[in-house]
């Protein structure tokens, strides 16, 4: 397979020999879909005898505690708090703690709220119990195969989205390329990635570092330009896997995280004009990454209109899961219910659309999810979800989603 890179020279590192295999058995073990590593991962971060987060937050007149795998914190935790914030209704406050791996399996020693959530392995999670509950991945990713060129890929993206493209594709003088000079990859990493993630999400920000970019993604994959009426304005590093053929999104943004950008239609035209080139450049699969299985979600929203495929991660999380269970029946947990449907994972291993509803509020279908990778759509009752629940906790009767 010919590479995306051409005959680019290699270029040189910028650290020790000791902190680039430092660096690259980091990125190897939060990123690897070798199942070796998949499999030790896992293993090690739900492991009885560590010691794991267990958060309980309130906001918005809804009790959500999460406890387990780390990374379900800033994933699952901080994305229904900023949903829950969208109430209007006071400030969050976080009462923190931890358990014992071996302590997750038992409910009774979970920090009590109204929605309960336990990150484990896909192992692991049969073990909690199944009244007002249900089981989701902890991530999803969308991806596009090429092996039918781009003009496929193009019928296969959405109406809307095909229709933004175009009419925001003539707007403006665009230009879209590959960028190999050291010097630019620094720019890019402060003034576009670094700038638009804080720009975004101010002290949640998750940022990759500049000497892991450089070394793990900038030497060894690709990093693409978008330049509007000659000014270089966006960029996009993806991670390269000559042997597999597939090109991963990992890092990008726009100059210093401005709005005007995003309302000149950048993201949208910077996604369909590396849909192109993938297409053309002897790519496989393109991995556009991935984001919460909540289809309230602004980034699954956008994500599924390409076309894409939703699949489990390849890496770590695609071994992970979360387990949901509502103690509570309030208007409040109801509201919340039914504002963000999400993806289950059945007992086969594929993924389903949950919508929840009741009597006095509709689903809310237009949050999507039809498309590739979704084998089916369920609308379920809350009357009929949480009829083994009270407002008081008390627990009688076994339903689930099925």
């Amino acid at each position: 397979m010919s590479s995306p890179l051409g005959n680019r020279v290699q270029l040189p590192s910028r650290v020790s020999l000791k902190s680039r295999l430092r660096l690259h058995a980091g990125y190897q073990w939060r990123n690897s879909g070798s199942p070796l590593l998949v499999a030790l991962r896992t293993t090690w971060d739900t492991r009885s005898w560590g010691k794991f987060p267990a958060v309980r937050s309130e906001v918005g007149g809804v009790s959500v505690s999460y406890s387990g795998v780390p990374e379900g914190l800033a994933y699952t935790l901080e994305f229904t708090e900023h949903r829950r914030e969208g109430v209007n209704s006071g400030a969050t406050v976080r009462v923190s703690t931890s358990l014992r791996g071996c302590d997750l399996a038992s409910p009774e020693e979970l920090p009590d709220a109204d929605i309960i959530v336990v990150g484990t392995s896909a192992d692991k999670v049969g073990r909690l119990p199944s009244d007002t509950s249900l089981v989701m991945p902890i991530r999803v990713h969308f991806v596009l195969d090429l092996a039918d060129g781009y003009r496929s890929v193009l019928e296969n993206a959405s109406k809307g989205a095909r229709r933004d493209f175009r009419q925001k594709y003539r707007q403006y003088d665009w230009e879209f390329g590959v960028e190999g000079d050291p010097i630019w990859f620094d720019h890019f990493y402060e003034r576009i990635y670094r700038a638009t993630m804080f720009q975004r999400y101010g002290e949640r920000a998750r940022t990759e570092s500049r000497d892991s970019a450089y070394e793990c993604l900038f030497r060894s994959g690709v990093l693409f330009y978008l330049a509007m009426n000659g000014e270089r304005i966006a960029g996009h590093l993806c991670h390269w896997d000559p042997q597999s053929g597939v090109l991963t999104s990992r890092l990008l943004g726009v100059l210093d995280g401005a709005e005007e950008y995003y309302a000149a239609g950048t993201l949208k035209v910077m996604y369909f004009l590396l849909m192109k080139w993938a297409a053309e450049n002897g790519v496989r699969r393109l991995d556009f990454q991935g984001t919460e299985a909540f289809l309230s979600k602004g980034t699954y929203q956008m994500k599924r209109r390409f076309g894409t495929r939703v699949i489990l991660p390849p890496n770590h999380f695609g071994r992970k899961r979360l387990w949901l269970q509502v103690r509570r029946d309030t208007p409040e947990v109801r509201d919340f219910l039914v504002a963000n449907p999400v993806l289950q994972v059945t007992k086969e291993g594929k993924l389903e659309a949950v919508y929840f509803y009741d009597d006095e509020r509709p689903a809310r279908v237009d949050y999507r999810a039809v498309g590739a990778g979704v084998e089916a759509v369920r609308h379920f009752s809350l009357d009929e979800f949480l009829a083994g629940r009270r407002a008081d906790g008390k627990a009688y009767g076994r339903v689930q989603p099925s």
